[in-house]
């Protein structure tokens, strides 16, 4: 009989705008699906316009399906560390609100563990200077966003946002991790 395949696993991500993190996922070896969407709040269905008012308790988050035989979580958790500034409380640069805080939803218990494990190692290597804000938390439900946020960068490569704030935070992220990504990136002659 043929080997089974190991099955895929979910974790969900809040690490400021969800424009910026969706397009960093995507790109990863074993990432299979990544869906830009709200969790963390109190509001059912919560619309962009009501989580933007800062009264929902909801984070912008993504939620990445992976193969954790291709990319492990702890792998996966510190590209995340890596991709966004996890010391600020309720903002990531310009972006200010708790809609744009830093946070796991794990689960699992041992989706907890990986997640403490790996920022108790960021910490520990000193790499931000600072304390880590990144909230670690059971995963609550999950609203996709409405269908114009998902693929945003991909859809809209030249709107201000994605060309001052998003494509240097990616193209940073493909030259940091190029062995990760799905399509491997090619290096200029003479680097």
């Amino acid at each position: 009989m043929p080997e089974s395949k190991r099955s895929s696993e979910v974790i969900t991500l809040a690490g400021g705008c969800f424009w910026c993190l969706q397009p960093v996922f995507q790109e990863l070896r074993g990432v299979e699906k990544v869906e830009v969407g709200y969790s963390g709040g109190q509001l059912a269905n919560p619309s962009y316009e009501a989580v933007c008012t800062d009264t929902t308790g909801h984070a912008e988050a993504v939620q990445v399906t992976f193969d954790p035989s291709v990319i492990p979580l702890a792998d996966l958790l510190r590209i995340f560390f890596s991709v966004h500034d996890p010391t600020t409380l309720n903002r990531q640069g310009g972006d200010v609100g708790t809609q744009y805080r830093s946070a796991i939803f794990y689960n699992s218990p041992e989706q907890e563990k990986t997640a403490r494990q790996v920022m108790a190692e960021i910490f520990k290597a000193g790499i931000w200077g600072r304390p880590i804000a990144t909230e670690v938390m059971p995963l609550q439900p999950f609203y996709r966003a409405e269908e114009y946020h998902q693929d945003y960068f991909r859809k809209n490569p030249t709107a201000g946002y994605c060309r001052v704030v998003i494509a240097p935070k990616v193209s940073k992220f493909r030259k940091q991790f190029a062995a990760r990504l799905k399509t491997a990136a090619v290096a200029p002659k003479g680097t």
